[in-house]
């Protein structure tokens, strides 16, 4: 007889979810106290002289069967995030935190419920829709020479088709206030700033620097194919970040960022599907 998974204690009931979603932040607001690293919150209205990379991302995407009216809150959502993050100088030695930044994200301040994922799981709540956020500030980020400390993923699951991808699958971000929070350092001699804004259609985003950088850098996705294994089909790729000089052309360095093996949750009839036994 197959023994039966024991629940976790966040799973038995929405109280104890509660209790343990409560004992995460306290823990996490306990550490950011005790925290050595100096946080980045100096902002400046005056942009910063070198532009470093520059992105923009569709607000209202086509996801699935997604309610609109949850898009639209979105957008409500990022509107209100954004000013807390623009214009932030990232000095050399310090730490960039979305949370820090953002805050939580409540009714009273004026968010509105959006599409959430738990736990590979779509759901709403107050303030849905801040991973595009964060999203748009990883992709700038892996542009730069900048240290990623914290990510979080929806790792496994490859949950809408694609709709006008502009970044490769498997790059993506996952937050949860306060506890699952995306950070970087930087650990250069540079200063640099985040400028981000929404329009009606685009949350935009620019890393801009005090000098011009010695290095560029590309991410490419290679290898990607949907595989069959058994009666599950998963989405498959490889994520690298190429760095180059800047003056010779020459490749520096290239890293093997992810590689993604993912289950996908959408309908599966029109992919390319490859067989594949273990």
């Amino acid at each position: 007889m197959m023994e039966r998974k024991r629940k976790l204690f966040c799973e038995i009931s929405p109280f104890t979810y509660k209790l343990s979603l409560l004992k995460c932040r306290v823990i996490r607001h306990v550490l950011n106290f005790t925290c050595l690293k100096k946080f980045a919150i100096t902002k400046s209205n005056e942009s910063l002289p070198v532009l470093v990379y520059r992105h923009k991302s569709l607000i209202r995407r086509k996801l699935g069967n997604v309610d609109v009216q949850l898009q639209n809150n979105k957008a409500v959502n990022l509107n209100i995030a954004a000013p807390k993050v623009s214009n932030v100088m990232i000095r050399p030695g310090e730490c960039f935190s979305f949370w820090k930044l953002v805050g939580s994200c409540t009714v009273k301040k004026g968010y509105k419920e959006g599409l959430t994922i738990s736990n590979g799981q779509l759901g709403k709540d107050i303030g849905g829709g801040m991973c595009q956020f964060t999203n748009l500030i990883h992709w700038m980020i892996l542009h730069t020479p900048m240290q990623i400390v914290e990510h979080h993923h929806h790792d496994g699951l490859d949950l809408f088709p694609d709709y006008g991808r502009q970044i490769p699958f498997g790059v993506g971000t996952s937050i949860m206030y306060n506890y699952l929070d995306y950070r970087f350092i930087n650990p250069t001699e540079y200063v640099f700033q985040l400028i981000v804004y929404t329009t009606s259609e685009y949350l935009c985003g620019e890393l801009r620097a005090d000098k011009e950088l010695p290095y560029k850098y590309h991410i490419k996705m290679t290898d990607e194919f949907f595989s069959k294994e058994a009666d599950e089909i998963f989405r498959n790729n490889c994520i690298y970040r190429e760095c180059y000089d800047k003056k010779t052309g020459n490749l520096i360095t290239k890293e093997l960022m992810k590689r993604n093996h993912a289950k996908v949750m959408y309908d599966t009839s029109k992919l390319l599907i490859t067989e594949r036994t273990a």
